[in-house]
């Protein structure tokens, strides 16, 4: 499609009032390989390609997308979108630009140039590793993606913006079975990098060690007590309980509607006075990174709170209207097919200076959450629960026993202020976050911390005041 015939589909969407249009053309190649015991169980590939129109008139916006990616189709599909609204054109597109900055998270060995036998062989070995650890690992489970994403905007601002997206990721479920107690370990880095990730920056074998250990340690784990008490929350996928139970609170999509624990608290003090957050989109080869958001806007580092004060939303330019404020790159959706709106990227709690030997020391008792699993989150209230997967007990200074059935309840907005130590030990690790414009990858990341006080459901009965 030539520029003339993008201009005409710009220009076509704003014919009854609309004060902004909008092209996004999408073109991604997806492959997935299932692994059960180190043999190959499945594979996909899957490719979707089309193009989403969208146009905004004040506080309203239309959208609609289409595989048929022809001009006339597009063309077509533009001057049904505008029949939406009623009025006549005061925003005209003459021209548009394409911007162009200094790329990041470029793949050194994309995987289309890399042979499938070899990605292959790296993951086998590192299966028979974990299925060599202990004869209760009795199964291994793999799944092994990689994505190749070329994303072109056109919008009425007069811009073109291209970005490139490539990502790759392996996730080990490993099985210990005693008797009847079955026990899983899980790992799963990812980055948005080539097949260099797992072949030279990380080691997929210690990866797959790691999940059969955490298996086997919680066959010997006893059931947890229950209540209230201190709760250290280890780095890394902790941090997934500030994504889903405050991060979420902090995006403009709530924010803008009122429908946020976090609106009109800009300002206000949210959390202890050792907090301090951040949404980075621009970490070279973070999971959730990407060089331009889903509206074209450039990624930024934005510090969403401050020495416990919120100074920051994620904010796209549409639910910006409604706040006054301009979108800072946090526009992001799964594909063509949805509308897109404010999103985390990569979301962390910053380092603190402690280290995590001295919370441990300073914790007279409490729980040591190591590895949390899934759980729910209310985002109107932040009140959320998450399980422990994996969980010891803190005992007069010191990790003691294993422990399982561990359940941390509670709210986001008050466990930060419940956050008495952080160290200096910050950590990100990869996942997919689902919300209204799709399922997409994110980093979650913390130092380890402590919450000097939550409710921890427990299958042993009440602790001991």
């Amino acid at each position: 499609m030539n520029k003339n015939q993008i201009l005409d589909i710009l220009n076509a969407a704003l014919k009854t009032g609309g004060d902004y249009s909008e092209l996004y053309f999408e073109d991604t190649t997806s492959t997935t390989l299932m692994f059960e015991n180190s043999k190959v169980s499945k594979t996909n590939i899957n490719n979707i390609c089309g193009c989403g129109i969208r146009i905004l008139k004040d506080d309203k916006c239309v959208y609609g997308y289409s595989n048929n990616i022809t001009y006339t189709n597009l063309l077509n599909l533009a001057n049904s979108l505008k029949d939406c609204f009623e009025g006549s054109q005061t925003h005209f597109v003459e021209d548009v630009v394409e911007v162009k900055e200094k790329m990041k998270n470029k793949a050194k060995n994309p995987y289309d140039k890399v042979g499938l036998d070899e990605q292959v062989l790296l993951i086998k070995k590192a299966s028979d590793v974990a299925l060599a650890y202990d004869q209760r690992i009795k199964k291994v489970d793999v799944r092994y993606s990689f994505s190749n994403q070329k994303v072109t905007i056109y919008n009425s601002d007069g811009k073109i913006v291209k970005d490139k997206r490539v990502r790759g990721r392996c996730f080990f479920t490993t099985y210990a079975f005693e008797g009847s107690n079955m026990q899983i370990g899980t790992r799963g880095p990812g980055a948005q990098r080539g097949f260099e990730f797992f072949k030279d920056q990380i080691s997929l074998n210690e990866v797959a060690l790691d999940s059969a250990k955490s298996a086997i340690t919680m066959l010997s784990a006893t059931d947890c007590p229950s209540g209230e008490m201190c709760v250290v929350i280890e780095n890394g996928f902790g941090g997934v309980i500030f994504h889903e139970a405050c991060g979420h609170g902090l995006e403009a999509s709530l924010v803008s509607k009122n429908l946020s624990v976090f609106s009109d608290k800009k300002g206000q003090k949210v959390a202890s006075s050792i907090v301090n957050a951040f949404d980075d989109g621009t970490i070279d080869g973070g999971w959730g990174s990407s060089n331009y958001d889903d509206e074209g806007n450039k990624t930024q580092r934005t510090q969403l709170i401050k020495n416990g004060y919120l100074i920051n939303y994620l904010v796209d330019n549409f639910n910006g209207r409604a706040m006054n404020e301009l979108g800072n790159g946090a526009c992001r959706r799964q594909s063509y097919k949805y509308v897109p709106t404010s999103r985390m990227s990569n979301t962390f709690i910053g380092n603190g200076t402690s280290t995590r030997d001295e919370i441990i020391k300073n914790t007279k008792y409490g729980l040591y959450a190591k590895v949390l699993g899934g759980g729910s989150v209310n985002p109107t209230t932040g009140d959320f629960n998450f399980a422990v997967r994996e969980g010891y007990m803190i005992e007069d200074g010191k990790i003691t026993t294993p422990v399982k059935g561990a359940t941390l309840i509670g709210n986001g907005a008050k466990v930060l202020f419940n956050i008495d130590m952080i160290a200096n030990n910050l950590r990100l690790e990869q996942g997919m976050c689902g919300a209204s414009s799709g399922s997409i990858p994110a980093d979650v990341g913390q130092p380890t911390i402590r919450v000097k006080s939550i409710l921890v459901g427990g299958t042993k009965g009440k602790v001991k005041a």
